[in-house]
């Protein structure tokens, strides 16, 4: 019997002290869940914690400390795959994270030389309204990248894999048994689409709640821009874990709002390079505080410590070129560079759009060294009140060009930005004088009441022609490239303090065709004969009442020579001669789409020629001119006659 208790009394106590390990064991198990089911909205593989106590990030660090591009796997599923001139291409989906219970997967095009190693990566961003595009991906491979182009909108580009809004359309209302239905980006139980967005009162501009937000309060998570971000991090992460790409040398670069996601990626430790264009510098506006804390660009460029080129043009509507003067104070890197052409809004030409994959080869392959940026500065105060530019370039490689622009259709600091003076200035170009290594320039200023912009551009050689895909895709061969000065700005009472005087006088005489003449006007076709201006805009060239608009034109064989003034255009009959002829014009015979006639000489903004245009309104398209027969023509003296 004492035997039976003492075995009784042994067995209970190893049971007590199974029962305490066991009792451990589960209060572990319940703290682990509870700390789990605080970063889980649906289970527990949420990407994204709850909102503690509901209260939203409030600042950068607060947003971002969670998410780890790294942390989940990515899932990669092969939609399509070919090879096309020795380059292998794939389109590809990859798990961007789960939300609310449901994958978002990002669609995009990939592509490396066949048998590379080693090789750098590049993640192109497409903008507004656009593509993930086959050629970026293409274009970039023969030069020696492995490149994704992601489809954050859910649109493709690919050869035999074409996903238009439509198709994405049949995606968003599962419409499988569609012949044209293709997979494509998933964003699941949120919208990140974009023009269109999947739901019509979804804006990039707000962090509101709505039934396809991650948080039911105002929080930066609700944001488009930020699902964004964290799809070109993970497209980074894909980069990083193909066999062919060396990790250590990833770049990014996007176009307009992918600009923004330029700037907002490249944040990221893993990127080495970066190379906004049109966007990612003038976002910062925000009237709603808790966005200006989190997603405006300011915040990010704090950020950044990598080399980063800016590929601005002057008249830019999405990344101003004022704002970029602050950006690049704001930014921790040293390592910058800036490219702006004048006269341009939100596209550019071959010089100005291969510095960015220069910037690429220097930093991400080591076979290319920027210039330095071009040392500049402006003299206010001279014997006769003229402003006096300098800039002294790098002259380690030969210098093509120095040329000066100047304009006093900048807005001062502190006001709002009008959409319209932004797109249209006109950047006056300076004759410049080269002493020594520096080049100077007169600035004479019509009116000492506006601010003044200045900055100078320095054009150089490149010792092999570079092929790209342009920032819509089209393909261009670049010989040159163009790095810009630091822009300097200055207020009317620092002009008037200086003692500057108004030299600049009005002028009937619009323009020459002499000399460097084209400097004034733009183009974004080069090959193309056809040219713009902004010279209408500025009060030099005022129309005077009733005036006629005259010019000399001479065109060896029968023509159309086409016209236009903003939204309206006019067809010219020329006879074809060895001699001059002169034309002579009033506002009624301008004409828009509608048929109606311009009122007046007022308010004009772009003035253009060409051998045909075609005007398009909401209800209405009309083609002026047509195919252009023989040389092209000369022009003379255009000029404003009473």
């Amino acid at each position: 019997m004492t035997i039976t208790l003492n075995k009784l009394r042994k067995h209970r106590k190893r049971s007590l002290t199974l029962f305490a390990i066991l009792k451990v064991f589960v209060s572990v198990i319940f703290v682990w869940i509870s700390v789990e089911s605080s970063c889980s909205q649906v289970h527990l593989s949420e990407s994204l914690c709850l909102l503690k106590n509901g209260v939203p990030p409030q600042t950068f660090d607060e947003l971002w400390k969670e998410f780890d591009p790294r942390k989940e796997p990515l899932e990669v599923e092969v939609l399509k795959q070919w090879e096309e001139n020795g380059v292998l291409m794939k389109v590809v989906r990859f798990r961007i994270g789960i939300f609310k219970g449901q994958k978002a997967i990002m669609a995009a095009v990939y592509g490396f030389p066949k048998g590379g190693s080693k090789l750098p990566g590049l993640v192109q961003i497409h903008g507004g309204g656009q593509y993930a595009d086959y050629r970026s991906v293409l274009t970039n491979a023969k030069r020696g990248y492995a490149t994704i182009s992601i489809a954050w909108a859910g649109r493709i580009n690919a050869q035999g894999y074409n996903v238009n809004p439509e198709i994405v359309k049949l995606f968003w209302d599962n419409k499988t048994e569609n012949k044209d239905y293709k997979l494509t980006t998933d964003w699941g139980a949120l919208d990140a689409y974009h023009a269109p967005c999947r739901n019509p009162k979804n804006d990039f501009g707000k962090v509101t709640p709505a039934p396809w937000t991650i948080d039911s309060v105002e929080s930066p998570r609700n944001n488009s821009w930020f699902l964004c971000a964290m799809g070109v991090r993970r497209a980074l992460t894909f980069l990083e874990q193909q066999p062919e790409v060396d990790a250590e040398k990833l770049g990014v670069y996007g176009h307009s709002m992918g600009g923004k996601l330029t700037v907002m990626t490249a944040i990221d430790k893993r990127i080495k390079a970066a190379a906004p264009s049109c966007g990612g510098i003038s976002d910062r506006y925000s009237d709603n505080k808790l966005y200006s804390k989190t997603l405006s660009d300011d915040v990010y460029l704090k950020q950044i410590t990598c080399p980063i080129i800016f590929l601005m043009p002057s008249n830019d509507f999405h990344g101003r070129i004022n704002d970029l003067q602050k950006a690049i104070v704001e930014i921790k890197s040293q390592q910058f560079r800036m490219s702006c052409s004048p006269h341009h809004n939100h596209q550019d030409t071959p010089e100005y759009m291969v510095s960015g994959l220069l910037w690429f080869d220097q930093y991400l392959k080591g076979n290319f060294q920027f210039p330095d940026t071009p040392k500049s500065a402006l003299e206010l105060k001279s014997k006769n009140g003229v402003p006096v530019f300098t800039v002294t370039p790098d002259s380690r490689k030969p210098i093509l060009s120095v040329d000066i622009y100047y304009t006093q259709q900048g807005q001062p600091e502190g006001e709002k930005d009008i959409s319209d003076n932004t797109k249209n200035r006109f950047w006056h170009h300076t004759k410049s004088n080269k002493q020594g290594n520096s080049w100077n320039g007169e600035l004479p200023v019509m009116n000492i009441d506006k601010p003044l912009w200045v900055y100078a551009n320095v054009v150089y050689p490149i010792e092999k022609p570079v092929t790209g895909a342009g920032y819509y895709y089209s393909i261009y061969n670049a010989k040159t490239f163009n790095l810009s000065s630091q822009m300097h700005i200055v207020t009317s009472k620092q002009l008037n303090d200086a003692g500057v005087k108004a030299t600049m006088k009005p002028s009937l005489l619009i323009e020459t065709f002499k000399d460097d003449w084209e400097k004034e006007w733009f183009t974004y076709t080069p090959d193309d004969w056809a040219r713009k201006t902004h010279k209408l805009y500025d009060d030099k060239w005022k129309a005077p009442v009733n005036a006629k608009l005259v010019f000399d034109v001479l065109s060896y064989e029968p023509n159309m020579l086409v016209l236009g003034i903003d939204g309206y255009a006019t067809e010219i009959k020329l006879k074809g001669s060895t001699s001059w002829q002169q034309i002579v014009l009033s506002p009624k015979d301008f004409q828009n789409a509608e048929g109606n006639s311009l009122a007046a000489w007022d308010n004009m903004k772009e003035f253009r020629y060409g051998a045909s245009e075609t005007l398009i309104s909401k209800e209405q398209k009309k083609t002026f001119g047509g195919k252009w027969n023989g040389l092209k023509p000369e022009l003379r003296n255009l000029r404003w006659d009473n």
